[in-house]
């Protein structure tokens, strides 16, 4: 199986003093839209991703917890590095949807951990949803959050 550039980048850096933060800054560059919430990628590998955030004010709400937009943003990065590290080169992938539920109010920083299985790829050949459960849990491991986020995985030979 082929990585993706940007799984190669994190087995690249990951391993270097301040490694992971200086992918999570290029991560940040290549998709400024995540910038707001500090993403740090902690953990990257095939079927498994983790991103926190700091609660910082620009993303208070008005009760001064984490807004829930920025927990979907967590939610969408550690989706999006779980599908990078996983999927292989012979396919692509985009997200599709977002179920969320909002569970309890986000008091402190943020984890965002994506798991999945990964599917046999071998038989994705017209496109399959790809459902990447996500959860998003408090520095007391209270999950605060929890996304389903559907991707479309097809091949891209066709």
């Amino acid at each position: 199986m082929s990585s993706s550039p940007t799984y190669r980048a994190w087995q690249s850096l990951s391993t270097k003093p301040i490694g992971s933060r200086l992918f999570s800054l290029a991560a940040m560059a290549r998709v400024p839209y995540f910038a707001a919430v500090l993403p740090h990628v902690v953990r990257m590998e095939p079927g498994l991703a983790e991103v926190t955030i700091p609660k910082w004010p620009m993303i208070h709400n008005h009760l001064h917890t984490v807004h829930a937009i920025a927990s979907c943003n967590a939610a969408e990065m550690a989706m999006g590095m779980l599908m990078e590290a996983t999927v292989p080169t012979t396919h692509r992938w985009i997200p599709k949807a977002m179920t969320v539920r909002y569970l309890a109010k986000a008091t402190t920083s943020l984890r965002a951990r994506a798991e999945l299985a990964p599917p046999d790829f071998d038989g994705i050949t017209e496109g399959v949803d790809v459902v990447v459960p996500v959860s998003v849990t408090d520095r007391n491991g209270v999950e605060v959050v929890h996304a389903d986020i559907t991707t479309w995985v097809s091949s891209r030979i066709q």
